[in-house]
């Protein structure tokens, strides 16, 4: 694992913000309540967690234009906040939330390998201290959240299987893969791929033994920060 630091209360309005470090990989999440959810699921009495992901212009080494100047969002942009929104609530009793929904922004500062990932384990610190707020004000009895979530990635690099890949070993890796689990080992998402090198069901294994252990680390360093 590349060095990890999460700081918390990193916004003033926010009901949970951090900034989270992955390496070189800076993501601010933010977490806002809010007295509302989606049509689809309006009266049933079940909340909801969604996601916004976005990477600012020089969080890369080359300006990027912003996507509100083109007029809509990338199909990678729509792909990854998606992801964070349903691997979220995989760690979340929507029952015992309510009928609230809870938004999390993640902004990428710096990138360098790994985005998604970071963004999934710096949301979960997010939504734990919104999830805080709202149980020490009393709208909530029960704690909505079941376990933790984080992610990390892996892959093969120079035939070797390497955990939580930056930018060179991530575009260079012959296999490619994002691990998202729940801090009591349940699997919520994998997703693998070779890029220009097929891969064994042994070096899979090889790699998710890695993810485990990274998202072990990466669950510590988030209940060390909401403590």
């Amino acid at each position: 694992m590349r060095p990890v630091s999460i700081e918390t209360g990193v916004t003033k309005h926010a009901e949970g913000s951090c900034l989270i470090k992955m390496g070189d990989t800076h993501v601010i999440c933010t977490a806002s309540l809010e007295p509302r959810v989606p049509p689809f699921i309006k009266g049933s009495g079940l909340g909801w967690v969604t996601a916004e992901y976005g990477m600012l212009p020089r969080s890369t080494g080359s300006r990027m234009r912003r996507e509100a100047t083109t007029g809509k969002q990338g199909g990678r942009t729509v792909e990854i906040q998606r992801l964070i929104g349903r691997s979220l609530r995989a760690g979340v009793d929507r029952v015992a939330l309510g009928e609230r929904q809870i938004s999390i922004d993640c902004d990428v500062i710096q990138a360098d390998g790994g985005t998604r990932c970071a963004a999934i384990t710096g949301g979960w610190v997010a939504l734990r201290l919104a999830v805080n707020k709202l149980m020490k004000a009393g709208d909530v009895i029960t704690d909505p959240l079941i376990s933790p979530v984080a992610a990390v990635s892996c892959g093969i690099y120079a035939g070797q299987p390497v955990l939580d890949l930056d930018y060179p070993e991530d575009s260079e890796a012959g296999v490619d893969g994002n691990f998202i689990l729940r801090g009591d080992g349940q699997l919520i998402e994998v997703q693998m791929s070779a890029e220009g090198a097929t891969f064994s069901r042994d070096q899979m294994g090889q790699l998710l033994d890695l993810a485990e252990a990274g998202v072990a680390q990466l669950v510590e360093a988030q209940k060390a920060a909401t403590a």
